[in-house]
């Protein structure tokens, strides 16, 4: 008697036939990370930088050529999944990948998206804004693309996981010439307090065009503070007087701790105190 041959899977320990796969298994996303996603959040109700966040979505889905994506439409989901969780303070994850076949680099011309997204609650981190954070640095692995918000982010989590257990929140990432290029998960600035500048790296292939970082730009003339955008070393980041990250869900977290070493006085300084005040100002007026 013959055999049936057939493709398989196997789902832990759960065989089937690889017809019967539920498409999420098949996604270009989950073999290739070959896909792009944003991560926003709201305020009280309301959907912060929600067009600029969109826009940035479009220009990441066109640089890895994925084309016809109807934005109205991600749009309408965006808004309709934050109305439909009832969350005052949200955050919303979501991507599409280029869609689902068998495994394969090069994708079928035919193929239609996946679009996935989550809203979940967002809480404030006092602690943080108030104590300030730990962080570390880390050689930057990642490809040379980083402007594009990639599906890709196995550098970012191994560079996550080597400082945790330094006692780091976060991984400054440094590249081969020496120079911070961003936080694994957060946009990087120094505050020169003496010429109250605020420090910052070029917008390039090397790190995201982040959104908090924009918001930031419009804020630091409130300040006092004038932007600044150059690389800096490590060496030249501790000599500042103040340091922060700049992140969707948390805004401005001031960092007191970098490669085991004080920032300024080691506390949160009154330059970033400033900016948070500025941020939330800025939140509470309706202009992101």
């Amino acid at each position: 008697m013959e055999r049936n041959i057939v493709d398989v899977a196997m789902i832990d320990d759960r065989m089937l036939p690889v017809a019967e796969l539920d498409k999420a298994y098949l996604d270009r996303g989950l073999y290739f990370g070959d896909g792009v996603y944003e991560v926003l959040r709201s305020y009280d109700g309301r959907l912060f930088a929600l067009d600029e966040h969109l826009a940035r979505f479009e220009r990441s889905l066109k640089d890895i050529l994925i084309f016809d994506v109807d934005m109205a439409d991600i749009r309408r989901r965006v808004e309709g999944a934050f109305a439909a969780c009832g969350l005052a303070n949200a955050k919303l994850y979501f991507h599409i990948t280029r869609g689902s076949e068998p495994r394969n680099h090069l994708p079928r011309p035919d193929l239609e998206v996946n679009f996935f997204l989550t809203a979940e609650a967002l809480g404030e981190d006092v602690k943080a804004k108030t104590q300030g954070v730990a962080v570390w640095t880390h050689p930057d692995w990642r490809w040379k693309r980083c402007d594009i918000k990639s599906l890709n982010l196995l550098a970012n989590v191994m560079a996550r996981i080597a400082v945790q257990p330094k006692g780091a929140s976060e991984a400054i990432l440094v590249n081969e010439a020496g120079q911070i290029t961003e936080g694994a998960g957060s946009a990087f600035f120094a505050i020169d307090g003496k010429e109250k500048a605020l420090i910052t790296r070029p917008l390039g292939p090397e790190i995201l065009p982040s959104i908090t970082r924009a918001m930031v730009a419009k804020v630091a003339g409130n300040a006092g503070l004038t932007m600044v955008e150059r690389a800096i070393s490590p060496a030249e980041a501790l000599a500042c007087d103040e340091l922060f990250l700049a992140v969707t869900t948390k805004d401005i977290v001031p960092i007191t701790r970098f490669d085991g070493q004080p920032v300024g006085r080691g506390a949160v300084g009154p330059l970033c105190e400033a900016l948070i005040r500025e941020f939330a100002a800025f939140v509470r007026a309706g202009r992101g």
